[in-house]
């Protein structure tokens, strides 16, 4: 097997894989709010329980909503939804409504959340507890409902085809995915 050559770096960057999802949240008058979040992952509880895991830097209202309601649904993006990813970063909710492009929305099935009719894959959560980190906080949110495009036939908790889901992948840009490549134990 050959070494990888590198070189050593300074720690500025921030190349850290994520996926990309836009939280809903619901607003003091009941309107729905979105912004897209990358920093977003899970991390088990216990059991058989996860927790999803989402981090939001600032002031910004969804993160308030969050804190005031402790619900959101988060909706994952792919690939047809980066205009819609592009235009909800791009505008503030203490600015107006953000209804600048068209896009569609529902009630989740299991909590009172906005979820994005254009969304392959929604988490419906409530917050379990959160962490103060300088300016960022980061929710522990307790997974009630997922709403999945019905596409997929899963067979187990790791059978997901992502190549189905055709997720935006972070790390300071946008990428995509390319194949699926097989399953565990299939390279050994």
């Amino acid at each position: 097997m050959d070494m990888i050559k590198r070189r050593s770096v300074d720690p500025v960057y921030s190349m850290c894989v994520q996926p990309s999802f836009i939280i809903g949240t619901n607003n003091e008058d009941g309107s729905a709010n979105f912004a897209p979040i990358t920093w977003v992952s899970a991390t088990r509880e216990g059991g058989d329980g996860y927790l999803l895991v989402i981090s939001m830097f600032g002031t910004k209202k969804t993160k308030q909503n969050v804190l005031r309601t402790g619900v959101f649904s988060a909706n994952l993006v792919s690939t047809d939804m980066l205009p819609l990813m592009d235009y909800f970063g791009s505008r503030h909710a203490k600015d107006g409504r953000k209804n600048g492009i068209p896009y569609s929305v529902s009630r989740g099935e299991t909590l009172d959340v906005p979820v994005l009719d254009q969304s392959r894959w929604v988490y419906e959560c409530e917050v379990a507890y959160k962490m103060e980190t300088g300016d960022s906080t980061t929710f522990f949110s307790r997974i009630h409902g997922i709403q999945m495009d019905e596409r997929l036939q899963c067979r187990d908790t790791f059978d997901v085809d992502l190549t189905v889901l055709d997720p935006v992948i972070y790390s300071g840009k946008y990428h995509s995915l390319g194949k699926l490549l097989g399953d565990i134990g299939d390279f050994l």
